[in-house]
């Protein structure tokens, strides 16, 4: 065993989950997946917790509980150990509870127990809110053992009447704290309230403080207390620095920190900023993603799956990632931001240095606020190497490690939603030649564009209205064709109702022209009309007197309507 491994450091020796009581079939599991040994936070609490005693468990961040919880979870519902018997899953009606403070932990902590589940022939269904609930509500109606949620859309399910507790036999909260700075606490309480009382909890958090300890008193029943570590980052593992550095290099400091081989993690403050840093990043030529509250869940789960996997090596997020991402081989946690307060420091920088991982975490500070990042540092019980730097300095070289290549940025494509393009070739041009009016139908034809992506059809850009379908080579056949082919006349029809504003010349100035009335510029009288409707201003009065004059003129000449 490695010197500083966490389990050695911590005066405990190393032990087998079936040591443990766990089950073999769910030992089994977990050794197909390379853990066979237990951390400490499971090794104090599985005897209890598989016995169906009530457990509070208080851990840092990485410390193995969602393992310590998923295990007797599991064991317990499928009548594994002594004293359970199998739950009968019935819709609607879960036997079995996880509340989580984010959709990310939510995800992840099913990603670990739906394995267990599936071997003791359990299932398991995540709920939480920014999609759509008809996914959840069939999932339940279909029956499932074990539900993963997040407090505000199951407290929405539970009023709409989708789902009843009323046979849940266990109930875990994970990262109860977290659900207290969130606010959570009120929504937590109703639905423990909604519970049977004689049901297993299970509470696992890194601090008792934030009103947890009302939790506690109130919702568990004599429970077996389990500490492992104090709420500081003590991780042996972890080497935290901080670079101290002119607020006119600290962009160059954070491209050259990005842009090791390894993953990193970088936050911020703000979900603008992570957005920005993100796609600056990109555009330096080191691909990144960003994560925080404004995208949709379809995209939260797009970036850290891109990240997940090494497509991109940079993720940049704010605190909702500080806590529920737990992505393997994180080298270096970048804290482009200083936390607010000590509590964020640490949960952010455990998204590093995990399972006895080694891991670097960087706190980038301009001179102003050193002093509040050293008091930061000190509640947090984390003694950091402080350093003045530039980029180029040999520190941060050697913190970046080996250096990965730059890659030429090209921004992501465009959904168009299939293969109707509305005769645009993506640059506003229009790739269908009609009978004049060139410029005009490159514009409908970007409206097209636009009209099939906010739609999401892409037959033939077939959703506006506005003369946007004129421009469908490859969308609904001969009809699109012939508007494309007919686009001169279509923009004349327009301008005589008034829609084109002036844009481009039409039949009725061709014939203006060939009339040979000299003019270089001709009006025609619902050209001039409509430049005044449309407040064109600048167009002097006595110029539209005189082009209606020559256009009375030319019409009496060819025999054409005057056009009043």
């Amino acid at each position: 065993m490695p010197p500083g491994h966490p389990i050695e450091s911590a005066n405990f020796l190393l032990t087998t989950f079936v040591d443990l009581g766990v089950p073999e079939a769910l030992s089994r599991v977990l050794s197909q997946q390379g853990i066979t040994d237990a951390f400490p936070i499971q090794s104090k609490t599985l005897p209890d917790s598989l016995s169906g005693r009530d457990v509070l468990g208080r851990g840092r961040t990485g410390s193995g509980k969602t393992v310590a919880f998923s295990l007797p979870l599991v064991a317990r519902l499928a009548g594994l150990t002594q004293g359970a018997s199998k739950a009968s899953r019935r819709p609607n009606r879960p036997t079995g509870l996880v509340l989580a403070p984010t959709r990310e932990l939510a995800t992840q902590i099913d990603r670990t127990v739906a394995p267990l589940a599936k071997a003791a022939g359990l299932n398991t269904t995540v709920i939480y809110g920014g999609v759509s609930q008809k996914h959840q509500e069939r999932a339940l109606a279909a029956g499932v053992d074990i539900v993963v949620a997040c407090p505000g859309r199951l407290e929405d399910l539970l009023k709409q009447g989708v789902l009843t507790l009323d046979d849940v036999r266990v109930t875990v909260i994970d990262e109860a704290d977290h659900m207290a700075d969130m606010g959570f606490l009120p929504v937590v309480t109703r639905i423990l309230q909604r519970t049977p009382r004689e049901g297993q909890r299970l509470l696992f958090s890194a601090t008792l403080d934030g009103g947890v300890d009302v939790l506690v008193k109130k919702f568990l029943d004599n429970p077996v207390t389990h500490s492992v570590d104090e709420p500081k980052a003590t991780v042996s593992t972890m080497e935290h620095h901080v670079l101290v550095v002119d607020a006119k290099e600290k962009q160059q400091l954070i491209e050259t920190l990005a842009s090791g081989t390894g993953r990193r993690v970088m936050f911020t403050r703000t979900k603008y900023r992570a957005k920005k840093m993100a796609k600056k990043l990109s555009q330096a030529g080191l691909p990144a993603v960003d994560l925080h509250g404004n995208l949709s869940q379809n995209a939260r789960d797009r970036n850290l799956e891109a990240f997940s996997t090494g497509e991109v090596r940079v993720l940049v997020a704010t605190d909702v990632a500080a806590r529920g991402v737990h992505v393997d081989d994180v080298e270096l946690v970048v804290h482009i931001d200083p936390p607010a307060e000590h509590k964020s420091y640490l949960h952010r920088s455990g998204r590093t240095a995990r399972a006895g991982a080694e891991g670097q975490v960087i706190t980038i500070s301009t001179t102003e606020e050193q002093r509040d990042v050293q008091k930061l540092m000190k509640q947090a019980g984390v003694t950091a190497e402080i350093s003045q730097i530039n980029p180029g300095s040999p520190v941060v070289a050697e913190l970046v490690g080996e250096r990965a290549e730059r890659v030429a940025y090209a921004p992501p494509a465009k959904d168009t939603g299939g293969s109707g393009r509305g005769g645009s070739n993506g640059s506003g041009k229009s790739s269908t030649k009609g009978g004049g009016g060139g410029k005009n139908a490159g514009r409908q034809s970007q409206r097209s564009d636009r009209s099939e992506r906010s739609g999401g059809r892409g037959q033939g850009g077939r959703a506006s209205s506005d003369g946007s379908r004129q421009g469908g080579q490859h969308g609904r056949g001969g009809q699109n064709g012939r508007r494309g082919e007919g686009r001169g006349r279509d923009q004349n029809r327009d301008q005589n109702q008034g829609r084109n504003r002036g844009q481009g010349r039409n039949d009725q100035q061709s014939r203006s022209a060939a009339a040979g009335s000299g003019a270089r510029r001709s009006y025609s009288a619902a050209s001039a009309v409509n430049l005044h409707s449309a407040g064109a201003s600048a167009v002097d009065r006595s110029t539209q007197a005189a082009a209606r004059r020559r256009n009375r003129r030319a019409g009496a000449a060819t025999g054409a309507p005057s056009g009043r």
